[in-house]
């Protein structure tokens, strides 16, 4: 909302696109889109297309640059057909879909989501993570997605910001995130046949094991660098039916560094 000019900053500075957003300047709002997943700028009892065809004329957009702009957008969205439907008949995917064509029918450099995938079953997720990935890579539009749901963050966001409490804490690509806060690995095997305990304990010795309700089951936290020598060592207990070493949870990540956060502000 801060970047958007809907809100004024308390302190601090802010820019985007070279402008300051809190002056609301008309060149710097035709240059960019909000869309929040819990607020619709569609009319509920009228067609979509009729709240395109206000955003045409806010915008002074030429009529044959928005309808190819609408064939193009409402065509990678695949909501054509949605078009002259009120949208209180539509389902939530296909409204967010639809808010999505009405902020982008300008065309803007720089889109602001604020949790776009709420609510939505896991297909109209998708495909809302498709759009704007494709939209990304075809148009050049700068994305700016916040979200506490981790899967939009790991399936969209090359670049990371944390930030808590108006401190930024980083700035970074997930996998540097992941390697700076969780300098271990996930490893998980299941063996066809609990293996021996005391054959167990010296392979795993460098790890920390992690709760399992499968006897078969071991789950281990692992320092990075010794995640394939444990998982050698694994595989010599026994027949290991499934093996697996991955990162640990985003969520899990994101908890440690904000504990590290709150720790450091604690300090005298």
């Amino acid at each position: 909302k801060l970047l958007c000019g809907l809100l004024f900053p308390t302190s601090g500075r802010a820019t985007v696109l070279g402008q300051t957003p809190s002056r609301r300047e008309p060149d710097y709002l035709r240059r960019i889109a909000l869309v929040m997943g819990q607020k619709s700028m569609l009319w509920w009892d009228i067609p979509a297309m009729e709240t395109l065809l206000l955003h045409r004329d806010m915008y002074r957009l030429p009529d044959q640059e928005f309808r190819r702009t609408v064939a193009e957008l409402s065509g990678m969205l695949e909501v054509g057909h949605l078009l002259g439907v009120p949208v209180r008949k539509l389902s939530l995917g296909e409204r967010m879909k639809l808010e999505l064509l009405a902020a982008l029918v300008h065309r803007p450099a720089v889109l602001f989501l604020d949790e776009p995938t709420i609510g939505l079953d896991v297909i109209s997720q998708q495909r809302v993570r498709d759009f704007l990935r494709d939209l990304n890579r075809a148009s050049g539009t700068t994305i700016l997605l916040t979200s506490h749901y981790m899967d939009d963050i790991q399936a969209l966001c090359r670049r990371v910001l944390l930030i808590d409490h108006g401190r930024l804490q980083f700035d970074g690509s997930l996998a540097a995130l992941a390697e700076a806060a969780a300098p271990h690995k996930i490893l998980s095997a299941v063996f066809a046949e609990p293996p021996p305990a005391e054959a167990l304990r010296e392979a795993t010795r460098d790890a920390v094991r992690r709760p399992t309700d499968d006897p078969r089951q071991v789950r281990l936290a692992v320092p990075r660098a010794e995640a394939a020598d444990v998982a050698a060592r694994l595989l010599q207990l026994g027949r290991v039916v499934d093996l697996s070493i991955e990162e640990v949870p985003v969520e899990e990540i994101i908890r440690v560094v904000f504990h590290a956060a709150r720790q450091e502000e604690a300090q005298p």
